[in-house]
C-alpha cells in the first residue's frame, strides 16, 4: 500500500469525525438537540464537555477501562481457543456438522442481555460471568468464519495431496489450515468489535468496577458527560484491538488481504 493511499484512510475518516464533532458541539450549544428533542440541555453534552470530562476522571476512567479490557480480552481469548476448536472438530466430522451446525445457529437467537443476569446468579459477581458473556458473544463469528475459510480450500489441491499420499493431518495443516486463516482473522476482528458489548452487558448485570459500571452510576447521578466519556474510552479501546488484529493479519495472513487501495 502507497504512502498516499495510507494517508487518504487516516484523513478521510479523520475529516468525517471532526466535521460531525463540529456539528454536535455547535449543535449542543446552540440548544438545538435539546429543543429538537425535548429534553434538558445537560442530558447532551457538548464534546468540550466529555474532553472535560475524559480530563477531570482520567484516573477512574482509567482504572475502569483496565477492569473492563482485562474482561475483554480474556474473554476473546477464550473465544478464540473454542471458537477454532470446534470449527476444526466440524470440519473433520460431516456428522458432528449436520448435527451441531444448527444448533450453533440457532444459539444466537437467545439475547445475550437475557443470558447475563442468569450468568450472573450462577457464578456470582466475580469475573467469571464477565468472561462467560464475551466468550459467548466471540464464540460464533469465530467459529462460523473459520469453518467457511475451512472449507473453502480448493478441491482440486486436496485431491493432488491425496494423490501424493498426504496423511488427513498434513493436507489439514498444509492446505486447509492455510485457507481459514484470513476467515479465522475475519471472524475475530468482527468478535472483537462486539466483545465490549459482552463486557458491559456482564457488567451491568453484576459489578462494582468497569466501564459498564460507571456508566450506571453516571447514568443514574445524571452525569452525561461522564457517561460520554466512558463510551468514548469503550469505543477507543475496541478500535485499539480491532487495529491490534489487523496489524497481525497483516504479518501472518497476508496473502488473504485485498488490495482495497
Amino acid at each position: 500500500m502507497s504512502r498516499s493511499s495510507g494517508s487518504r484512510r487516516v484523513l478521510a475518516p479523520a475529516a468525517v469525525l471532526v466535521a460531525a464533532l463540529g456539528a454536535w458541539q455547535l449543535a449542543a450549544s446552540w440548544g438545538v438537540l435539546a429543543d429538537a428533542l425535548s429534553i434538558e440541555p445537560f442530558l447532551i453534552p457538548s464534546p468540550s464537555e466529555i474532553a472535560e470530562a475524559l480530563w477531570a476522571d482520567r484516573e477512574l476512567l482509567a482504572e475502569d477501562a483496565w477492569v473492563t479490557l482485562r474482561e475483554v480480552v480474556l474473554g476473546f481469548g477464550l473465544a478464540l481457543v473454542a471458537g477454532l476448536g470446534f470449527a476444526t472438530l466440524l470440519h473433520l466430522s460431516d456428522t458432528l456438522r449436520r448435527a451441531l451446525y444448527p444448533l450453533l445457529v440457532a444459539s444466537q437467537t437467545v439475547p445475550i442481555i437475557v443470558i447475563a443476569p442468569i450468568l450472573v446468579v450462577w457464578f456470582g459477581f466475580g469475573i467469571g460471568p464477565k468472561l462467560a458473556i464475551v466468550a459467548l458473544i466471540c464464540f460464533f463469528p469465530i467459529t462460523v468464519n473459520t469453518l467457511d475459510g475451512l472449507r473453502s480450500v480448493d478441491p482440486d489441491l486436496v485431491k493432488l495431496m491425496r494423490t501424493l499420499d498426504a496423511t488427513r493431518w498434513r493436507t489439514f495443516t498444509r492446505a486447509e489450515a492455510p485457507s481459514a486463516l484470513p476467515y479465522a482473522f475475519s471472524g475475530a476482528k468482527i468478535a472483537i468489535a462486539v466483545a465490549v458489548i459482552g463486557a458491559v452487558f456482564g457488567e451491568w448485570s453484576g459489578s462494582d468496577a468497569g466501564l459498564g459500571h460507571l456508566m450506571l452510576q453516571a447514568s443514574a447521578q445524571l452525569e452525561t458527560p461522564l457517561l460520554f466519556a466512558a463510551v468514548v474510552v469503550l469505543s477507543a479501546g475496541a478500535v485499539a484491538l480491532f487495529g491490534a488484529l489487523s496489524l497481525l493479519e497483516r504479518r501472518v495472513a497476508w496473502w488473504g488481504i485485498g488490495n482495497d487501495g
